[in-house]
């Protein structure tokens, strides 16, 4: 990759770990990375978690001290919205911190009632994050507020994302329920788009890595943000799946192999 690279952002489903699973030499490689003193951030497309609850599973998968190296697509989303703009929040604490950090009016719809939903009255923004308990009532919610003129903005519209026992349904799978219903498609924060683009540069500047498993969300922000895709082989894609699209500058069998190959470069 060169040794002129000196800033790593980094996916972390697939890359750092599979749901509760560290995927294996993820923590030895981000030791590394900060034993040679080269800036790195954790971009994640989830919205579930605040960057401290990200950070502390950071810290269970042995990377501690990361709260300031945290960067999440409900970040991006927040900055989105004007402060005081009432927003109808599906999704999960993350998304809900972050708006509330940014001065939104958060109307959480995960926890209002059935009366409260119909009650809901005139939003300015259905913001749609990852959530486990989405279900029709919710997704009800969404189209009548958007079909009165509310913005539709996801957190992002990742189809699936990795666990330890296999792949799971991601954001984009909701998003899509609400942008059939509403024949709208939405503003998207997270990966390949701008919005965390513009977090990225203000965290890590305009040359670096991109680590990540997914061609079309990791390849494709890598343009977008301007610096090198790096696709590792732990998590959506596989040997089996190559050659991909965009293409990247390395393909590696893990984040580890990666960094060694590269500080091995640089030395």
């Amino acid at each position: 990759m060169g040794s002129e690279l000196t800033s790593w952002a980094l996916d972390l489903d697939g890359v750092i770990w599979r749901g509760t699973e560290t995927v294996a030499g993820s923590p030895q490689a981000v030791a590394q990375l900060r034993a040679a003193g080269l800036p790195i951030a954790f971009v994640t497309n989830s919205a579930q978690r605040t960057p401290a609850q990200v950070a502390e599973k950071l810290a269970a998968h042995g990377i501690p001290d990361a709260e300031h190296e945290v960067i999440t697509a409900a970040m991006a989303a927040a900055e989105m919205v004007e402060p005081g703009s009432r927003v109808l929040v599906i999704g999960g604490d993350g998304l809900r911190d972050a708006l509330h950090t940014s001065g939104a009016d958060v109307v959480d719809a995960v926890t209002c009632s059935e009366q409260e939903l119909r009650s809901l009255g005139p939003v300015d923004v259905v913001m749609v994050g990852i959530t486990e308990r989405f279900d029709y009532r919710l997704l009800t919610a969404a189209m009548r507020a958007i079909d009165r003129g509310a913005r539709f903005v996801a957190t992002n519209t990742d189809a699936t994302f990795p666990a330890a026992d296999g792949l799971l349904p991601g954001n984009g799978a909701i998003v899509a329920a609400v942008a059939t219903a509403t024949n709208r498609e939405p503003e998207v924060a997270g990966k390949p788009h701008q919005p965390i683009a513009n977090l990225v540069h203000r965290h890590l500047g305009h040359d670096g890595v991109m680590v990540g498993d997914r061609p079309d969300t990791d390849g494709v922000f890598a343009d977008v943000v301007g610096y090198r895709f790096a696709l590792v082989l732990t998590g959506v894609t596989g040997e089996s799946d190559l050659p991909v699209t965009p293409s990247p500058s390395v393909v590696a069998p893990s984040l580890l192999a990666l960094v060694e190959q590269h500080l091995g470069e640089v030395r």
